[in-house]
């Protein structure tokens, strides 16, 4: 099987298979990546360990801090004691919730994202409330603007620049009059 195909079928298993987990399975939300296909995760109940990608995840799917996967436990594991099985995304998280198998420790994670989660009429119609507010400094505000660390950052003030180009202007007409006036 091709690599393009491998990675269709995992695509595809992964977005359109609802799984529910057993009992030995848990459902864990990603802390970061530790390198080497190795992700901290957390549990429902606030225990943390290292969790492994399988190989068939590995460069087809991503997954990113907050996420939510199902985890088969190694019993033999010392630091890593489990292995991704599958990969939650919102619509899964939606239907594990509505079977009432989703953690409890993960509710209210679930229900802030929701909060948080408008449809684009409803953050409009929040954008044009805070407009007529009149808040104004918040079209002055930069501070959301993308900083490129990798360039040095230079202050120029204009006040000076033109300050000095007034003064120049001014000495060389002043050396004009004074040729003229010498011969």
């Amino acid at each position: 099987m091709s690599k393009a195909t491998k990675r269709k079928h995992v695509v595809k298993e992964v977005l359109e298979d609802y799984v529910t987990p057993t009992e030995d399975q848990h459902i864990m939300r990603v802390l970061g990546s530790n390198g080497n296909n190795l992700h901290e995760a957390v549990t429902g109940s606030g225990e943390r360990f290292l969790v492994s990608m399988p190989t068939k995840f590995r460069k087809n799917i991503w997954i990113k801090r907050g996420d939510f996967v199902i985890v088969d436990p190694i019993k033999e594991g010392g630091k890593v004691k489990g292995e991704i099985s599958f990969i939650l995304y919102r619509d899964h998280i939606r239907y594990l919730r509505k079977l009432g198998v989703w953690p409890e420790g993960f509710q209210e994670d679930c229900a802030s994202g929701e909060r948080n989660e408008k449809t684009p009429k409803e953050r409009s119609e929040r954008k044009t409330e805070e407009e007529e507010e009149g808040d104004s400094d918040s079209e002055d505000d930069d501070s959301d603007l993308f900083v490129n660390t990798n360039r040095a950052t230079v202050l120029y003030s204009e006040s000076e620049e033109e300050t000095d180009e007034d003064e120049e202007e001014d000495d060389d007409g002043d050396n004009d009059e004074e040729d003229e006036g010498s011969k």
